[in-house]
């Protein structure tokens, strides 16, 4: 048995404040970024193999230079000299190609990375349901797309790498340093130690800091989104000032963000680099006594000087590559938690058949968005194959909405809809959209031409050649209709643009959804922008499609639900049939049901 509610009042809106738990630890947060490089096993293999080997030849030169220094300089024996210079050279030209190497497989590895996150976030938006995208805002989305997989991609591209290497050769620069005079080497470790305790107690506010910078910047794409899209309505009443001050808002806020972010992500810089002063410092102070004791030769403390370099370079390099880290972990936050979500909507499994009778009942429908009142209650009633219904009522009474449940836009908070007898949540998509056609209050074209609007979502005409689509709309009545578009199927259209008006877009809208054939057609305000000459054209057309046709209309020209057999007037969550023509006016007038 299907259950009897699909509740939809699941909270969509993405979080905007600073996570609760943050990933301090560096081993906890890499965890966390290998699965994204699982595809590419193989090529990260290479490319650490090749970062050690990178390391090996940085760690072998200061003990080959420590003994030219014992050993030949001591000696004068300037040959001996020479043959390690060539050997040193050697190490260092194959450590330049292992460097090249790693670099280029990284990158590779990066752009991959980036390639499949942005298909992965990419589809799992396909599949999220309308209460997303009306409860986020479309900038914020892009900006994850966009600029959130982009910090992981420079993390995997370069930093990985020099995080990688780092470690490695801040590991070897250690062991080393420990093996050539323990306490030189213990004395040189110890400021390291601190400044790396420093590092793990700050990494969670340094990560908020970077959460709150991306967040921050999604927000302002989010805003000039917003504001681009309705920028005729800014002209229109001429607030360019409230524009520019909205904007100036969000500008600020992200300026402040990201000046606290890179404060936090550089605080380390001056910090690593104090360390290895002072233990530059300390070795070489240390170091001079033991000389002067004959406990140590200038070759090893000059190779312990080096190790120390070697140790605190990348110690300081890390530094900057923390910040990136970080701010790498802050993206994929954002990222994963769209990924995460999941679809109140799925299509539930069932072995219940279709059956003759209704094409589409409301069984007990309640109706509520997220955190709002009642919309719908306890609706209950049938549509006929083949009638015309009209739903009226005064604005925000409900009649969208039901259409949207029609439709599966949305599921009911308690009660079924069904189609051909069974529940609508059991019908698969294309099957659904197959039976459901809906023409929208505000239309939507895609850029493109008149052509690729109509094939649209219609696979089996994707390959169809004009002559044949002109034929299809000649079949379905539709070719006057293309008569009025100058170029035909060829006209230009922009989205969101005026290279054709909002009535020709409606037209294009109405070609579109009859081109379905489909068993239900709903239509919102479908004829509200169009002139009363091209509304009778589209009346027309409407009654000569097949009587099996079930039409729901939506609209408050009288003329347009003249010809319904049934009227439904909604309003405050109620829906009830209004009988006759005047008996709906009645209703309409008064605002309220009638006994």
């Amino acid at each position: 048995m299907i259950p009897n509610a699909a509740p939809v009042t699941t909270k969509y809106a993405l979080d905007t404040s600073t996570p609760a738990e943050l990933t301090a630890t560096l081993g906890a947060a890499l965890k966390r970024l290998a699965p994204l490089m699982a595809d590419e096993k193989r090529t990260v293999a290479f490319a650490f193999g090749a970062i050690m080997l990178t390391s090996a030849t940085s760690l072998v030169s200061p003990v080959m230079i420590g003994r030219a220094v014992d050993v030949y300089m001591r000696q004068k024996d300037f040959r001996g000299v020479l043959a390690l210079a060539a050997m040193l050279l050697g190490v260092y030209v194959i450590g330049l190609f292992a460097s090249y190497f790693q670099t280029q497989q990284m990158g590779l590895v990066g752009r991959k990375v980036l390639f499949n996150l942005r298909n992965a976030l990419f589809r799992k938006l396909l599949v999220l349901p309308v209460d997303f995208f009306n409860q986020n805002k479309s900038g914020d989305l892009i900006s994850r797309i966009n600029n959130d997989t982009d910090k992981l991609n420079q993390f995997f591209a370069q930093s990985l790498v020099q995080l990688a290497s780092n470690v490695f050769l801040m590991t070897g620069a250690a062991i080393l340093l420990l093996t050539l005079n323990p306490r030189l080497g213990a004395v040189a470790l110890a400021p390291a130690v601190v400044v790396l305790a420093v590092t793990r107690a700050t990494a969670t506010w340094v990560r908020r800091r970077n959460v709150q910078g991306l967040q921050s910047l999604g927000a302002m794409s989010a805003e000039i989104q917003e504001s681009l899209a309705n920028f005729r309505v800014i002209v229109a009443f001429n607030r360019l000032d409230y524009f520019r001050r909205k904007f100036d808002d969000a500008n600020q806020q992200n300026f402040s963000a990201s000046v606290r972010a890179g404060l936090a992500s550089n605080l380390f810089v001056p910090l690593y680099g104090l360390a290895f002063n002072l233990a530059q410092l300390i070795v070489l102070m240390y170091g001079v006594s033991l000389i002067a004791e004959g406990r140590l030769t200038v070759g090893v403390l000059i190779g312990v000087l080096l190790y120390v370099n070697s140790f605190y370079f990348p110690l300081r390099q890390l530094a900057v590559v923390w910040a990136t880290f970080q701010l790498a972990l802050a993206g994929l936050d954002r990222i994963s938690a769209v990924l995460a979500l999941e679809s109140n909507m799925p299509v539930m499994a069932t072995a219940e058949p279709a059956r003759l009778g209704p094409v589409l009942e409301f069984e007990q429908v309640d109706f509520s968005y997220p955190g709002g009142s009642l919309v719908l209650r306890d609706a209950t009633f049938a549509l006929a194959r083949g009638q015309t219904y009209a739903l009226v009522g005064p604005t925000g009474g409900g009649k969208t909405t039901t259409a949207f449940l029609m439709a599966r836009l949305y599921d009911p908070t308690r009660g079924r809809v069904l189609l051909d007898g069974r529940d609508i949540r059991v019908v698969p998509p294309d099957a659904r959209t197959d039976k459901v056609g809906f023409i929208l209050q505000d239309p939507f074209l895609f850029t493109g031409t008149i052509r690729d609007n109509l094939v649209y979502g219609h696979a089996r005409y994707q390959m169809y050649s004009d002559e044949q689509i002109v034929e299809l709309l000649a079949a379905r009545h539709l070719d006057g209709l293309l008569a009025r578009f100058p170029q035909g199927l060829g006209t230009r259209v922009v989205a969101g643009g005026d290279a054709i008006s909002l009535g020709q877009k409606q037209i294009v809208a109405f070609m579109r959804a009859v081109l379905r054939d489909p068993e239900i057609l709903i239509l919102d305000e479908a004829t509200a922008n169009v002139d009363t000459v091209t509304e009778h054209v589209l009346e027309d057309i409407l009654a000569k499609l097949p009587a099996s046709t079930t039409k729901v209309i939506i609209a408050h020209r009288l003329n347009t639900i003249a010809g319904a057999d049934e009227i439904f007037f909604i309003n405050a969550g109620d829906i009830t049939p209004a009988g006759s023509m005047q008996h709906a006016l009645d209703m309409l007038r008064h605002g309220r049901h009638s006994s």
